[in-house]
């Protein structure tokens, strides 16, 4: 992600905000655990850029720059290549806020 803010928005980045990771529940609206309830999972909600900058999935998803747009959906594609289920905005609304990082041995990427 460092490589990715530098050559594509020519900062660093310097934090990874999460809304958290290990949360004992179930996939919403079913009988089946979360992988969160494995402390198998995270959530991705925004990074802070060495520049000051302050970038969140909610807010430059669709209306950030093209470069943070850009930043983003690089982020998603690239953790679709190395976790199991990545969800993101595209997958649902309850994702529109956050990248949802699995180590789950699947091959699902929304």
């Amino acid at each position: 992600m460092d490589r990715a803010a530098h050559q594509i928005l020519g900062t660093r980045l310097v934090k990874i905000e999460t809304f958290g990771s290990y949360s004992c529940r179930n996939v919403a609206g079913t009988s089946r655990r979360s992988g969160h309830a494995l402390a198998n999972a995270i959530d991705v909600s925004g990074f802070v850029l060495g520049d000051g900058r302050r970038l969140t999935v909610r807010q430059h998803w669709n209306n950030g720059t093209a470069e943070e747009r850009r930043f983003l959906r690089v982020v998603h594609g690239s953790a679709c290549k190395r976790f199991g289920t990545t969800l993101g905005p595209g997958y649902n609304e309850a994702h529109a806020d956050h990248f949802h990082l699995e180590a789950d041995g699947a091959r699902f990427c929304r």
